[in-house]
């Protein structure tokens, strides 16, 4: 889906998603030390919002105007002040090793363009820091719910932590997440640069 889509998807409901953080990041991320944190295709902000309220220094950064527009109202309803900022990932340049934490859930792109977003969230992690990646899984196809049905842009534990040149992975595997319409099928990877 190109901007327009994709705003246009945003406008069509109050929430897309649920305003509530993804279970993943909650779980991974809640004792992570506190510092700075970038939530790359943010869309509503429900992830950033998270991060604000926990303590770290947040901003989402989303292609998505109205998404973004929710994202701020989100925030504000929540008592909290990320920082959001339009930008297109695929052109996105990060400020070079400086996030405590950077955060892609659910963003997916033909392979190629991935691999490349992929690469530039890892460059992106501070010494110390962390890279947290969820995303539909590829199994979805044959024994999950949800998510895109094109194998091209669907994730595999070891297809995303090959693409993580720099960082040591600490883990890359399938997780389950239940909803109304069964289970869905996710990959978690979670990197550190040491």
């Amino acid at each position: 889906m190109d901007r327009d889509q994709w705003n246009q998807r945003y406008a069509a409901r109050d929430l897309v998603w649920t305003a509530e953080a993804n279970q993943f990041v909650v779980s991974e991320l809640t004792e992570h030390p506190r510092g700075t944190a970038v939530d790359l295709a943010c869309g509503e902000g429900r992830n950033t919002v998270w991060l604000a309220e926990g303590g770290f220094d947040a901003t989402g950064v989303d292609w998505s105007q109205v998404a973004l527009d929710k994202a701020r109202r989100l925030a504000e309803a929540r008592g909290v002040s990320p920082t959001f900022v339009e930008g297109d990932l695929a052109s996105w340049t990060p400020e070079g090793r400086t996030w405590d934490v950077v955060l892609l859930a659910y963003l997916h792109l033909p392979w190629a363009a991935m691999q490349r977003v992929l690469a530039q969230a890892a460059e992106a992690v501070a010494r110390g820091g962390t890279l947290l990646v969820v995303g539909h899984a590829s199994a979805n196809l044959d024994r999950g719910v949800g998510g895109p049905q094109d194998p091209d842009v669907l994730y595999g534990p070891k297809r995303v932590a090959q693409a993580l040149a720099g960082l040591q992975i600490e883990k890359a595997e399938h997780v389950t997440r239940s909803t109304a319409s069964g289970d869905a099928i996710d990959v978690l990877v979670r990197a550190r640069r040491s």
